[in-house]
């Protein structure tokens, strides 16, 4: 039993994510934004199995979280697709400390490019009614979620990246 939750660790910390984002803790947020909590767990796996998979999965991501969010008239599905892709390109570093930070750029830049595709999406749906303080206060999200999600990206990815090695290590 103990060797099925080593081996699927990572798969089992998936399932995790659409309860955070429905969690959604008050406590983690600022301005009543929350950081962009997939792309902490896109990040590692990307980095770990490829370009290929993290697109796979960004899109699995994408589903699952734009079915939780029926209400919502813009999709997760193409930030979390391209994030997913370009994560697995990325390789990893020797160095620890420019590790860490280097989690927290990327997932800032991540969580740049998905909310700027999401101010895009709102700004299509609302371009009739040309009312440009929508747009005004989804770049406010955007941008007090780049800040979050950068913050808190070195302490999370780090720790999933090293759990997702060592769960790869006990599969070998």
């Amino acid at each position: 039993m103990n060797k099925f939750f080593t081996k699927k660790l990572s798969l089992i910390s998936f399932i995790f994510i659409p309860i955070i984002f429905l969690w959604h803790p008050n406590w983690l947020g600022i301005l009543g934004v929350q950081p962009y909590w997939p792309l902490f767990w896109l990040l590692p796996w990307s980095i770990l199995n490829g370009s290929i998979n993290g697109l796979i999965f960004g899109l699995f991501l994408g589903l699952i979280l734009d079915s939780l969010t029926l209400d919502d008239s813009f999709t997760q599905i193409p930030g979390l697709i391209f994030c997913g892709f370009l994560f697995g390109r990325i390789k990893l570093h020797s160095d620890i400390l420019v590790g860490h930070f280097r989690y927290g750029l990327i997932c800032s830049f991540g969580s740049f490019l998905c909310g700027t595709l999401n101010c895009i999406q709102i700004l299509f749906s609302n371009f009739s009614e040309g009312n440009a303080l929508i747009l005004i206060s989804s770049i406010k999200s955007t941008l007090a979620q780049v800040f979050l999600t950068g913050f808190f990206a070195p302490f999370i990815c780090s720790q999933l990246l090293r759990i997702f090695k060592f769960s790869r290590r006990k599969l070998q």
